[in-house]
């Protein structure tokens, strides 16, 4: 019986070390074929067969294989649906058809206690670009982020439908979100400025292209660091824009043609900045007035001397100016910018063919009228605004100041009502508000002060409500980082369906 045991563990002793031997030998020779086969591809270099193609030979598309950074701006165009409408009520451009934020109408708003309908909402990317609205269609400029492109989108006012788009790729990191401009549009034009200074025309009915210009590669612009947040303005169906780069301070371009028809010599030296060129009337001469990077001027609009400088002060330069600036008597600018800048106050004189101008008031955010982001609205011979972070113990609240008194309101809102950097807008004698997180409030404006009429939740959980609001045909448009909303603030307003 031990024998047969012996015998029995000296076989099973031989077949492990047999197993053993034939395991090492299957590892050893696989690590040796994958280590010849890693070998052999990095050194056999393929080029049997292969013959050189000179470009183009392959029959590829043009412009397939542009440069990175090479947009071809509104190459792409989706169109989604259609609709046909009555309406005729309008908003074309950054704070209305008078660059003031102030409307008039007929229309009677409703100004009970009752909620606005909200008639329909729409997702965006991330960003704060207001709409313009036209003839029963509102557009705004969108930013695609999965596909890394501005879009110019379409959409009808009575149902919030998007009816077209046109886009083009441009990629971009996210800066405090992304679009922010508002588009002019007119008769046969849509015009957008893009993030990074994409100029693009289209037809606002068809979407088809019309023209387009990059203003890094035409004028050499330096982008500001929160992206271009200048809107364009047209004036008698010319562009007017502020490039800002190293030859050309200002720019008009035919709307329809885009064709440069003046420049202004850059001979400040300014860069641009996020405010947008305003039109003003002083000395008796029709003027553009832009607040540069670097100072302040006003240059002609007048026929025959179009683009000529006529003044300029650089003893305010705040190095971030997103406001544009205020026009509040004959020869007065009321000028504003956060970032611990505050308000200053411009004197503009004419004698002859002899201008000037001079800072004649300055003060700091906490010691009168400021604000960081919104132009305030000149109404009544009040100034209305939005107090910045920094202002004190108004920060956030709305306020009235006199002209003849810029360092004390004549009114504030409550201790309850701030709105942070949220918008404001003027229908006949009522102001809208709009809270950054996305509750809309109502005032009605009377003499030196404000009395709230009412307050309603547009946008539950809103963020960096920042766009400027729009308003035509009954519908007030308001929108937040992520979303853009109609609200019915006339309740017999013909929809305009046929």
């Amino acid at each position: 019986m031990f024998d047969s045991h012996y015998t029995n563990h000296f076989y099973l002793k031989n077949s492990i070390v047999k197993e053993k031997r034939i395991v090492t030998a299957i590892t050893i020779s696989t690590i040796l074929v994958f280590t010849g086969v890693v070998v052999g591809w990095h050194l056999y270099t393929p080029r049997d067969g292969f013959t050189v193609q000179a470009p183009g030979a392959d029959n590829r598309p043009a412009g397939q294989t542009r440069a990175a950074n090479d947009v071809l701006i509104g190459e792409f165009f989706m169109k989604y649906d259609d609709a046909s409408s009555q309406l005729t009520g309008k908003w074309c451009g950054f704070r209305g058809k008078a660059s003031n934020n102030i409307i008039k109408t007929s229309e009677t708003v409703n100004i009970s206690t009752e909620d606005y309908t909200v008639a329909w909402s729409v997702e965006t990317g991330e960003g704060h670009a207001a709409p313009v609205i036209y003839n029963g269609r509102f557009y705004f400029l969108d930013y695609d982020e999965k596909l890394s492109s501005d879009a110019l989108r379409c959409f009808s006012l009575k149902t919030g439908k998007e009816l077209w788009r046109r886009w083009y790729r441009v990629p971009m990191k996210r800066n405090h979100g992304f679009s922010r401009t508002v588009p002019a549009i007119g008769d046969g034009y849509i015009i957008t400025i893009g993030p990074e200074g994409h100029v693009m025309c289209c037809d606002p009915l068809s979407g088809e292209l019309k023209w387009s210009l990059n203003m890094q590669k035409e004028f050499k612009t330096e982008v500001p660091f929160w992206y271009t947040g200048q809107c364009p303005h047209v004036d008698n169906s010319m562009l007017i824009l502020a490039p800002a780069g190293e030859d050309v301070l200002l720019a008009g371009l035919d709307c329809l043609t885009g064709e440069i028809a003046w420049t202004t010599p850059n001979t400040l030296q300014y860069k641009m900045s996020h405010s947008s060129v305003m039109p003003m009337t002083m000395g008796g001469k029709r003027m553009y007035v832009y607040i540069g990077v670097g100072g302040i001027c006003g240059v002609s609009a007048e026929a025959g001397e179009q683009g000529t400088l006529l003044w300029n002060a650089d003893k305010w330069q705040p190095s971030v100016v997103a406001p544009s600036p205020v026009q509040i008597s004959a020869d007065k600018v009321f000028l504003v910018a956060g970032y611990g800048t505050g308000g200053a106050l411009l004197q503009v004189n004419r004698a002859g063919s002899k201008w000037t101008a001079a800072i004649t008031e300055q003060h700091k955010p906490n010691e009168g009228l400021s604000s960081e982001q919104q132009t305030p609205i000149f109404y009544n011979n009040m100034l209305i605004s939005v107090m910045p972070k920094d202002g004190g113990g108004h920060r956030g609240k709305l306020v009235c100041y006199s002209p003849s008194n810029l360092r004390q309101p004549v009114w504030t809102s409550a201790a309850d009502e701030r709105f942070g950097l949220g918008p404001y807008l003027l229908i006949n004698n009522n102001l809208f508000v709009f809270k950054d997180d996305g509750e809309l409030y109502v005032y009605q404006v009377q003499q030196q002060s404000m009395k709230l009429l009412k307050k309603q939740r547009i946008i539950d959980d809103g963020t960096d409500a920042w766009g400027p609001l729009a308003y035509a045909d009954g519908m007030l448009i308001v929108r937040d980082a992520h979303r853009v909303k109609g609200v019915r603030i006339v309740d017999n307003a013909d929809d305009g369906s046929k």
